[in-house]
């Protein structure tokens, strides 16, 4: 597991929305936008899934994820690889539905372990 950068975290704080890319067992690539995308601590991160099935199908079947932010006008921003655990009750997941009421219904919050981080 990799610590997150103060660089990495600071971008992550910034650049918005983050792009999930997730793949099923078959490899069929999928990517997401996400609003949500946050720091959970050093070595973890966390996004709100409130209307993502297809991410959330691929995650079941595997749980490596790519993450990526991107300012396409300062061409800056970070990249996050790591294994994707989804949460459907506890605090953080609690604390994302009482964030997010007036958006929807949070159905799921990712939780990711990161294996790797980057910021440039």
């Amino acid at each position: 597991m990799a610590k997150i950068s103060e660089d990495v975290k600071k971008a992550i704080a910034e650049i918005k929305p983050a792009l999930v890319a997730t793949a099923g067992k078959d490899g069929l690539p999928n990517v997401s936008p996400k609003g949500s995308f946050r720091v959970l601590d050093d070595e973890h991160v966390v996004f709100a899934d409130l209307r993502s099935p297809r991410t959330i199908a691929n995650i079941k079947e595997n749980p490596r994820v790519a993450v990526i932010g991107l300012d396409p006008l300062s061409r800056k921003g970070w990249r996050i690889w790591g294994q994707a655990e989804i949460l459907t009750e506890g605090a953080i997941f609690d604390s994302f539905s009482q964030e997010y009421a007036s958006k929807g219904k949070v159905n799921h919050v990712v939780k990711l372990k990161v294996d790797q981080a980057v910021a440039f």
